[in-house]
């Protein structure tokens, strides 16, 4: 469905999650779930048919083999996924309930990803004929090791003429937990890609100001503002949520070129599952969108269409095909037979 594959790069991890809606540690049991951001995306995209490689790095051990398994087994090419010395990234989950928030904690640092330097991958061989990279902003707020790599990555793929889509995923967390200048290293990257996936406020993290509207005039004066600076965008896509509680959320998608933007009305998502994921799951929609050519209106519906059906599953990926799409856009909500 596209022209070469779709090259994935970031860290996988094991996210540990308390039971049911326990407080973490609260009866000493954990499921367990493979995820990563750009490996969501990479499975999201995998499920749809596309062509999709995964770069990485994992121990040499039982947690990064089960990690690749996974990974593998829902059709990415893991065959770029190293061993390195180091350790298997972590994340412990406690799933909110009613009006208690969701809260995660990173247990990463010294991972084998992040530790990995930037020239242990061979980027002009992996993007040999690729049709796009995929990077997110988690990758370089990892460490320094981590950041460079991320800028190697996209400086070969923009030698390469290799479109780049970049998720900012800004994670105050990891930033501020060494030395780092998230604006200056964001700021490298967006200005290579062609899609960026943020709102206003990681325009305003980027450009060090305020957009004053409100609502899709604030996001478009946002967007336009992210054009003006960076001239290799072509379009910037979001979402919108408004959260009643835990269980119940009303998402909009969102999707910018330079010539116009276009905003869905809310889709009430309720009896929510799982929410991790869900914007992993957009941007795969979106991006889905634009290998298969359609336009900015069929676009942003799959990207929306796969974000609310991944509040459904449990573990961070959707694994959902253009059959689910469809049936939800036409609003199939009886059994399926």
């Amino acid at each position: 469905m596209t022209d070469g594959r779709i090259v994935c790069f970031g860290e996988l991890l094991l996210r540990l999650t308390a039971p049911g809606r326990e407080l973490l540690l609260q009866t000493g049991a954990f499921d367990v779930h493979v995820g990563g951001a750009e490996a969501n995306v990479a499975i999201g995209l995998a499920n749809l048919d596309h062509p999709v490689a995964m770069v990485s790095a994992v121990p040499a051990n039982p947690l990064g083999e089960a990690a690749v398994r996974f990974v593998r087994g829902q059709g990415v090419d893991t065959a770029a996924i190293q061993r390195r010395d180091g350790r298997m990234g972590l994340y412990f989950l406690s799933v909110g309930a009613g009006l208690r928030a969701s809260d995660i904690v990173y247990d990463r640092a010294g991972s084998s990803f992040a530790t990995a330097p930037a020239d242990a991958f061979d980027w002009r061989t992996i993007l040999a004929g690729a049709g796009m990279l995929h990077l997110s902003g988690i990758t370089p707020a990892l460490g320094p090791a981590a950041s460079a790599a991320a800028i190697a990555a996209a400086t070969t793929a923009r030698d390469l003429g290799v479109p780049i889509s970049f998720d900012g995923n800004y994670r105050a967390r990891l930033w501020e937990a060494w030395d780092s200048d998230p604006r200056d290293v964001l700021t490298r990257l967006v200005g290579m890609a062609d899609t960026l996936f943020g709102n206003h406020r990681d325009v305003s993290l980027l450009l060090g100001r305020d957009f004053s509207g409100d609502g899709p005039d604030r996001r478009r004066e946002a967007a336009e503002a992210a054009f003006a600076a960076f001239p290799n965008l072509k379009r910037i896509a979001s979402t919108a949520r408004h959260i009643d509680d835990a269980d119940r959320h009303r998402i909009a998608g969102r999707i910018d070129t330079r010539e116009r933007g276009y905003q869905t009305d809310e889709v009430v998502v309720a009896g929510i599952v799982d929410r991790i994921g869900g914007g992993d799951a957009f941007a795969a929609g979106i991006l889905h969108g634009i290998l298969t050519h359609r336009d900015l209106e069929a676009t942003v519906a799959s990207g929306l269409a796969l974000a609310c059906l991944k509040h459904s599953l449990p573990g961070d990926a959707s694994l959902f095909g253009q059959g689910d799409i469809d049936a939800f856009l036409a609003g199939g909500l009886d059994v399926r037979r």
